[in-house]
């Protein structure tokens, strides 16, 4: 099933954290990479929990966060098999930054979202807290950033 998101009149925003050896952040800054994805085998934040307009912070693992984009829109993808991925990843692989041979990589995965970007910034740079979220959370949504920020 294929969802879009719509508009919400209660913002949340998210926190993404890439990693730093695929230089996905750069690609972001650069243009290169105007979707962000997120494969799951079950169902986690940001699936059906990002609208559009929503603000998404970025940063490295291990650095402070650097970036932040709007969301331009977001398509959620559920009971995911090798041809769905293989399908996703042909039309959208190019902007996600990844290509179709990466589908096996993502072999029982069975939820994807999609996060369109837009108006990609730096900012100034930040720490956060990650304490209640888990040590490996690499997505959090909070009422506000600011809830995070050290």
């Amino acid at each position: 099933m294929l969802l879009f998101c719509k508009k919400s009149y209660r913002k949340m925003e998210h926190l993404a954290i890439l990693d730093k050896k695929r230089k996905l952040l750069e690609r972001i800054l650069t243009g290169e990479k105007t979707i962000e994805s997120r494969w799951y085998v079950s169902q986690k934040t940001p699936y059906e929990r990002i609208l559009i307009g929503e603000k998404v912070y970025f940063k490295n693992s291990g650095d402070p966060v650097t970036v932040r984009a709007e969301v331009e829109r977001a398509l959620f993808f559920d009971h995911l098999d090798e041809g769905k991925i293989r399908d996703i990843l042909r039309e959208y692989g190019s902007r996600i930054g990844i290509s179709e041979d990466y589908s096996s990589a993502l072999i029982g995965k069975r939820y994807c979202t999609l996060v369109f970007l837009r108006n990609v910034a730096l900012i100034e740079p930040f720490e956060i807290d990650k304490t209640g979220f888990g040590m490996m959370a690499a997505w959090i949504t909070v009422d506000s950033i600011e809830k995070i920020k050290k």
